[in-house]
């Protein structure tokens, strides 16, 4: 299946994606200020089952055709780099506006509507479809074969972490839900700083990774 190293690399490129806050991080802890730790937690399950949907998609769908073409594999790993910068500049344009995400005084939700919110935000977060289509067929290793199956152990690589991250980062902002509140700027900082770091990790994703 997939080697130790090859292995290793992908955590810590995933773990470096994940912890840039993004649509996911950003509504788990819209979730956290608003309702607290139950409904961060339950968000945090509603993403990961969604970034599974994904997993599974870009598995079926992209790993044969990355297997034969190396074309194709170098097309999807540009793209997806330069829709990280895209997604960077965007973030760090519209930091103004996340504290509108944070509202204090939502209504509350079920648990189940909390856990399907979170799932329609993760299959639709662009930062994770650019990941899966670009980055993560960079570290399958076709001349040891099933492909699809070394990206699915990869996506669940992936998920393991994404669980950790996104559960540390929406217990830390329900613990810290007084001191966001007092100061919305801290919130654009936060936007801003992710921003910078997406930017950043397109280029990394363009430069770095081969197809052997």
């Amino acid at each position: 299946m997939v080697s130790t190293d090859r292995l290793l690399a992908f955590a810590a490129m995933s773990f470096l994606l994940i912890v840039i806050p993004g649509p996911s991080v950003l509504f788990v802890v819209g979730r956290a200020l608003a309702q607290g730790r139950r409904a961060a937690l339950t968000t945090v399950v509603g993403n990961t089952l969604g970034a599974c949907v994904l997993v599974v998609g870009v598995a079926l769908g992209v790993g044969a055709v990355v297997e034969r073409s190396v074309v194709v594999f170098t097309t999807l790993k540009l793209v997806g780099a330069a829709y990280l910068v895209y997604l960077g500049i965007k973030a760090i344009r519209q930091r103004g506006s996340l504290q509108g995400s944070f509202t204090a005084d939502a209504p509350a939700r079920s648990d189940l509507r909390t856990l399907w919110e979170g799932f329609a935000v993760g299959v639709a977060n662009p930062k994770t479809i650019v990941f899966f289509a670009a980055v993560l067929p960079q570290f399958v290793d076709p001349g040891m074969g099933h492909v699809t199956l070394q990206m699915l152990l990869l996506g669940l690589v992936f998920n393991v972490i994404a669980v950790a991250c996104d559960s540390t980062w929406g217990l830390a902002a329900a613990t810290a839900r007084g001191w966001f509140a007092r100061s919305p700027r801290r919130l654009a900082m936060v936007g801003g700083a992710g921003g910078f770091a997406m930017i950043g990790l397109g280029f990394t994703v363009a430069t770095t990774g081969h197809k052997d």
